[in-house]
């Protein structure tokens, strides 16, 4: 029997709420971090991720047997609890628009 080969790059790309300027030097490394280790649970390895404030691109290598939908739902919701989590570097009232602005 045939085997069966597919690469399939995605180019996510993650834009706050009415494109606002909320994502900062405090919280982007930490949060390309754990973006890249939702994808790696997802067996979508991440191959590059970058961001500025309003937004953040993610290129991934989709695994064959996952839905994109499911991948992308996962990084959201998980993006979404990091960032209500966050350590106490980050102001309360930042925090707080953070975490009701980003939509990821």
């Amino acid at each position: 029997m045939g085997q069966s080969l597919a690469k399939n790059l995605i180019h996510l790309i993650f834009s706050t709420k009415e494109r606002r300027s909320i994502i900062d030097d405090a919280v982007r490394e930490s949060l390309h971090a754990y973006i890249a280790g939702i994808l790696k649970e997802q067996e979508s390895p991440c191959l590059a991720i970058n961001s500025v404030a309003d937004h953040v691109h993610v290129l991934f290598h989709l695994n064959k047997n996952t839905a994109l939908a499911q991948v992308v739902m996962q990084a959201k919701k998980g993006a979404s609890r990091w960032i209500e989590q966050r350590p106490k570097e980050i102001s309360e009232k930042r925090k707080v628009n953070l975490y009701r602005e980003l939509v990821l």
